[in-house]
């Protein structure tokens, strides 16, 4: 079928390793949402990487062969079938980021139990969410995070999360999924979710941010310092910017291999909340002296 796990890297299904590889390669460097921006690209994009998940590990590809799209399913409906013990319950799908160590739980994929076990070998792979700031997926670094057990207790991984990761990057903890029934365990598959933050908001790997500004500053014109994730630059702000105007700073977005992301400045003018006699006096002269209508036009 056209929008299969193969049609989506457009190999047949006798294609080997290395033409999946190569068939992902082009494709993910086409969709990859730093460079493809129309819309439908990022939810090609996840599709193409699911695929090449799937369709990478011969264990997961023959049972997406022999099964399909919910091969998952049928993993997990065995398990429940032939496993004995407790119910296994699920948990909420997101968490935190932050240094420490954090609780990933995630939610039944499959609408019933834990799937713990894959009856077919190796066992099934679960996800999870892990939520960041703007400021942390800029950085990245050591995250460890910890997996509930539903058998209780609890194993810790320290994953590396990329600096520049962007909302929706899949990342991939071995063996942190479904025990196997031969003891080769499924993986963990966290998907990052990039939230924004009080200073910051993500677009793709662009960041945008507010940048207050005195009305002089704004009608004058000036260079004023402004802080970013990557620590404090100086911006030209040029004269006559109004509320709204926005300022590309190139190149300080999110860091990437390639063309790092911009960094758009939005101006924003702030006047005092409570002004001196002298000050009051000046901007009453203005007022006097100028013929600007700020309504004129609107």
């Amino acid at each position: 079928m056209a929008d299969d796990l193969y049609g989506a890297l457009g190999v047949s299904r006798t294609a080997d390793q290395k033409e999946i590889r190569r068939a992902y390669r082009e494709k993910a460097r086409k969709f990859h949402p730093d460079v493809n921006k129309t819309p439908g690209a990022e939810e090609t994009f996840k599709r193409i990487s699911e695929a090449h998940d799937v369709l990478s590990d011969p264990e997961t590809r023959a049972q997406y062969d022999r099964f399909g799209e919910n091969f998952r399913q049928y993993a997990a409906a065995d398990a429940a079938h032939s496993a004995s013990g407790p119910r296994r319950g699920g948990g909420t799908r997101y968490t935190r980021g932050g240094t420490g160590a954090q609780n990933v739980n995630w939610e039944d994929l499959f609408g019933g139990g834990f799937g713990g076990f894959g009856g077919f070998g190796r066992g099934v792979d679960h996800s999870a969410e892990l939520e960041l700031t703007v400021e942390e997926a800029y950085r990245g670094g050591k995250r460890t995070v910890q997996i509930g057990s539903p058998f209780g207790g609890a194993r810790e991984y320290v994953i590396d999360i990329p600096a520049g990761a962007l909302d929706g990057q899949r990342l991939r903890i071995p063996g942190a999924g479904g025990a196997g029934a031969d003891g080769q365990d499924g993986d963990l598959l966290v998907t990052l979710r990039v939230k924004d933050s009080k200073r910051y908001r993500l677009d793709g790997a662009n960041i945008e941010t507010d940048l207050p500004i005195a009305p002089w500053e704004a009608a004058l014109g000036a260079d004023v310092n402004m802080p970013t994730p990557g620590g404090s630059v100086t911006v030209h702000v040029p004269p006559g910017s109004s509320t709204g105007r926005r300022l590309r700073l190139r190149g300080q977005g999110m860091p990437r291999r390639g063309q790092p992301g911009d960094l758009y400045a939005r101006v924003k003018v702030v006047v005092p909340p409570t002004l001196t006699k002298k000050e009051k006096e000046l901007f009453e002269k203005l007022r006097d002296v100028s013929s600007f209508d700020a309504r004129r036009g609107s």
